[in-house]
Formats: structure tokens, sequence, C-alpha cells
């Protein structure tokens, strides 16, 4: 929002008027002395240079508009901008997403396109933390092991180059559910937030890990944690392509997909939460939304100004018009001011 701080500085502008009505009144102006050239009887000369006259036309326009550029300039514009900072904590949401090769099948929906589900998570989740700044958020990353890549924060900004620099494949392959769970419980168990949960978006089964889905879900609820699972992808042949880390070399197919929804139902169920089914980025957002009002917590908060001073853009905006007057009256027209 634009505000001014010194507002009495626009009465400078009543100038311009008063110019044009003192001109047109005779002041200001040359002395000159009429001069008629005509054959006798005949039309009198005039002056037919379009482009000079187009000079003229710019030159007294940006005169203008470095003036009222100078008059903003004095009024001493402010951009404001109301930033809500917290001074409570809120929920911790932390999610656990899995990056085997699978999360690289393209059979996710966004507009008119298909896009892998790894890039449908990692958008949704995007979307969700840039618009909810009020809670701290986590991330552990899943494959055949699982690694906390960012602890629940709320330095957003981090967490977002945290999650765009996560590739399918980091973490082995396969999904260990279990061992993804347990690392986050991990890290909310010791958490004093007043609601705390754990987000899972998988496209498979565990088949991978030395802990039990169900294990990490009696444990989670254990400890307070409620438990949402997400499994994202369509069934039947997809295509899918990645890039091998260990190997650097590009992987190419179809991928046959079609895993049991229930054993990811009931471990939600075990732990107070629910179950998503996810075919396109827009069910996502819209799921991801709905977990986040369900886990709102109340804060307190108050407003900060951040104030952003445009008097130094004025006025080099002014300057330059100016500057573009004189140019075109000066060089272009060759006529002194």
């Amino acid at each position: 929002m634009i505000q001014f701080e010194n507002p009495q500085g626009f009465f400078f502008l009543l100038a311009l008027p008063a110019l044009y009505i003192l001109r047109h009144l005779g002041f200001f102006s040359r002395i000159s002395f009429p001069l008629t050239i005509s054959d006798w009887g005949g039309k009198t000369f005039t002056y037919k240079n379009t482009i000079a006259r187009a000079g003229e036309f710019f030159a007294q326009a940006f005169a203008v508009l470095a003036f009222i550029a100078l008059v903003i300039a004095l009024a001493n514009p402010i951009i404001r901008h109301q930033e809500k900072i917290y001074t409570s904590r809120g929920s911790d949401i932390l999610f656990v997403l899995d990056t085997s090769p699978s999360m690289a099948a393209r059979d996710i929906s966004l507009a008119n396109e298909q896009v892998t589900r790894l890039e449908a998570a990692k958008l949704g989740i995007k979307t969700l933390t840039s618009a909810e700044k009020g809670a701290c958020y986590g991330l552990v990353a899943m494959a055949s092991e699982a690694a906390c890549i960012v602890p629940p924060t709320n330095d957003i900004e981090l967490f977002l180059k945290r999650l765009a620099d996560l590739n399918v494949g980091e973490f082995g392959e396969g999904s260990a559910i279990g061992i993804g769970l347990s690392t986050a419980i991990y890290h909310l168990s010791g958490s004093n937030a007043p609601k705390k949960c754990i987000v899972l978006i998988t496209d498979g089964e565990n088949n991978a890990g030395s802990i039990h889905p169900e294990t990490a879900a009696n444990l989670a609820a254990e400890n307070g944690i409620t438990l949402y699972t997400f499994g994202i992808g369509t069934k039947g042949s997809v295509p899918i392509e990645y890039v091998d880390p260990k190997s650097g070399k590009i992987r190419s197919g179809f991928y046959d997909s079609n895993f049991d929804t229930g054993p990811l139902e009931e471990i939600a169920q075990i732990a107070g939460g629910s179950y998503f089914g996810i075919e396109s980025t827009a069910v996502l957002s819209d799921s991801l939304s709905q977990i986040a009002k369900k886990e709102d917590s109340a804060q307190s908060f108050h407003y900060r100004s951040n104030d952003t001073n445009c008097y130094a853009n004025f006025l080099l905006l002014s300057g330059f018009l100016f500057f573009l007057a004189w140019f075109i009256k000066r060089i272009f027209l060759s006529e002194l001011i």
C-alpha cells in the first residue's frame, strides 16, 4: 500500500494550471514581431514540419511529467507492507516424502499436462507452506532409507530450498514407510507444539526397512501425533523416467502401478488421521488445505510494518524526464528553452 509522508507537497501541482493560465494571458511569452510572407492575395507561409511539431509536443509532455514526478518525490511516497509476526508457537507439520524411483512416474494431472508424482508432491507442499506461515514445517525423505532433511522450522525459505533440492532415488529403492514414520516421530516427540501431525506422501506399500508401519503408527498415537497418509498416483501402466543418482544414467520405461491402499488407510486410522487418494495436483492441494485447517491452532501475533521509501526513485525519474525534454528541445530541435 502506497502512502505519502508529506502529502502537502501535492499543492505544488497547482503550479501547472496557474502557469497555463498566465501564459494564456500573455505572461512568460517571448517578444515577437509578426511577419507575413506571401504573394499578393496568396496564402501565407505556414510551418508544416510534422516531426518538429511532434518533438515539441513530446518535449512539453516530458517536462510536465517530470514536474509531476518531482512533486510526488517531494510528497515522500513509501510502500508499506504489513507482516504478521507470530509470538506463540503454532502446529508442527512434518512431511514424510517418498523418493523411491516409482515417484518418477508421470501420471499426475497438472492443467493440461502430466507431471511426475514427486514434482506434484513438491508443488503441493510448496503451495501450502507458502500460504500457511503460522505453523512449523519439517521434511523427512524416505525410500529404502530415511533421513530428516529439515526439522520442524518456521524458516519457510530454508524449507523450500531443501524441498526443491530433493530428487528421485537419493535414498535408494523401495519404500521403508515404517522407518520414515519413525524418523518423523523422533523429531516431533519432544516438541511442545499444541498440535503435531505427520503427512506421509507415498505411492507404494511398505517393502523395505525393519520397522512395521503399524508399529510406527501406534508410536505416533502414543505421542499425540496425528498421521495423514496420501496415496499418490494412478493405477495401470504409466511412463517413468529419471536419472539414477549413483550411475548418472537415465532410466526410462513403463511402471506397473498397482498398490493396495488398505495399509495406508489403516495406519492413518490408528493415529487418528485420514487417508487421501491423489491423482491430480488440484486434489493434492485441496487435501493439504483440509489438513492445515484441521491442524490449525490459535496463535497470538502482531503486525509489523516494513516500509520502502520511493523518494529517490521518483527523483531519478523526474531527472530523467527533464533530461529527455531538454534533449529534444536543445539537441533534436536545436532550440533553447
